[in-house]
């Protein structure tokens, strides 16, 4: 592909076509088993608010100050979803992710410290040596193309799992991810019982079959929990030690083994598959945009001069973060966001009653006419002065007190990784491979990111 055509600002990255015409129960069903992304309207680019009922009545919430209301001023009015949570709950219990009110408030107020960013920093050296492997991989592929997605996979699960359990032999890898993968692709699907709004005691198929690997899976890691608080914490204490140690400065309440695993799970899924997508679509994004990939290798190589990234160069990248953030707005890992309304409200002139479901579709927020200039356009300069984003048109950790705790940990990975694998390598499109973004749980390119890697 000539570079005149990569570099042509009239060309926008890969889009999923929304739908514009109102759909059946079924039909709806089937679309969101495909991809959650095909129940958004065009019109939620396009208005603040957009209603409708399918089996249930639904809301989705495109203005910052209704989502302000949502996320902030009265976030307990809004919890997450009873479909997210039966969707999740199998895997990651009721761990920080799913668990509201006291019960959320404690796990928080006890996890809090353990993503300061002094703990975040001091696990920056997992970080830049997952990115030198990387590297290595990519150079050993020669002249093929490589699929970034499965390169970033291996590299964020590689960072995680030694960052939450080290790698002292007592915790399967292996059988963390084979059972999370698993769940994912066979149970994290919506049921036609979640669309008709039936309760949640009506067995789903899918995913009782796979929750039963996932019962497996955590016993083994009970194992390990328990083994870890027997022997007492390393050189270098990981995100495990530091939880074993944690309590709530509130009511002095420690996690139990339970607590400790699922909260381990939720880490490790959030920690993991979230920044794998984002740096997966930033690699694309680059390769479709020369220019930028080469303004963003010249800051790369004038910073790190053919050294793997560190913590402490992460502030010395900052185009390499716009480019993160850019692609953290067009293709978020999570599309969709659902609540489920306790008490009557109005969001923008909309009547919201008791259990109505009310989504932030993050996806088309992004891409949101009024909120955003072009904003089907790749442009990372537009995030040259954050100052000037709205605070809640742009929420691809959340907001409000239920924002991602694991968000500065995700930005200085990702930040590490594109920066030592741009200063290094010149990616290229491979043409008719473009990913189709499809969410199921997560927004992932479907059928991988495939690139050519030329050594620079």
């Amino acid at each position: 592909m000539a570079k005149d055509e990569l570099t042509d600002k009239g060309r926008i990255p890969v889009r999923v076509p929304l739908v514009n015409a109102p759909v059946g129960i079924l039909k709806s069903w089937q679309m969101m088993r495909e991809n959650v992304l095909n129940i958004i309207p065009e019109q939620a680019t396009e208005q603040p608010v957009v209603s409708g009922k399918t089996a249930k009545r639904w809301h989705m919430v495109m203005d910052p100050a209704a989502i302000q209301q949502m996320l902030l001023d009265r976030v307990e009015d809004y919890p997450k979803s009873t479909v997210t949570k039966n969707l999740l709950r199998p895997a990651i219990g009721e761990s920080l992710f799913i668990a509201e009110g006291a019960h959320w408030r404690w796990q928080r107020r006890a996890s809090a410290p353990v993503f300061s960013h002094r703990n975040v920093a001091a696990l920056g050296p997992v970080m830049t040596a997952a990115a030198d492997r990387t590297s290595q991989r990519v150079a050993q592929a020669g002249p093929r193309a490589v699929n970034m997605l499965d390169e970033m996979i291996t590299a964020t699960f590689d960072v995680i799992a030694e960052v939450t359990f080290s790698d002292d032999g007592s915790f399967d890898r292996q059988a963390v991810h084979d059972a999370l993968e698993t769940y994912v692709n066979d149970a994290g699907r919506i049921s036609l019982l979640d669309v008709l709004g039936l309760p949640d005691w009506i067995p789903r198929p899918g995913r009782t079959t796979a929750s039963a690997e996932m019962t497996q899976m955590k016993q083994g890691a009970d194992a390990a929990i328990e083994a870890r608080a027997a022997r007492g914490p390393g050189d270098v204490p990981d995100l495990l030690d530091l939880l074993l140690t944690s309590q709530d400065p509130k009511s002095g309440r420690s996690m139990t083994t339970s607590e400790l695993r699922d909260n381990l799970l939720t880490f490790i899924v959030a920690g993991h598959e979230t920044t794998a997508l984002t740096l997966a679509w930033s690699f694309y994004l680059c390769a479709f945009d020369q220019d930028v990939q080469d303004k963003a290798r010249a800051e790369a190589q004038d910073v790190l001069g053919g050294r793997a990234a560190t913590t402490a160069d992460v502030d010395h990248l900052p185009y390499i973060r716009q480019i993160i953030d850019e692609a953290l707005r067009l293709y978020p890992p999570a599309g969709v966001v659902s609540r489920t309304a306790q008490k009557p409200d109005t969001l923008c002139g909309a009547d919201i009653q008791i259990d109505d479901t009310v989504m932030i579709p993050i996806y088309a927020l992004g891409r949101h006419k009024l909120l955003w200039e072009n904003p089907d356009q790749f442009d990372p300069d537009r995030f040259e002065d954050r100052k000037s984003i709205k605070r809640y048109a742009y929420l691809p950790f959340g907001d409000g007190p239920r924002i991602c705790i694991g968000a500065s940990f995700a930005v200085q990975e990702a930040v590490i990784i594109l920066a030592t694998l741009l200063s290094r390598f010149r990616f290229t499109p491979v043409r008719g491979r473009d990913p189709k973004p499809v969410m199921v749980i997560t927004l992932r390119p479907e059928g991988g990111v495939w690139l050519m890697a030329e050594p620079v």
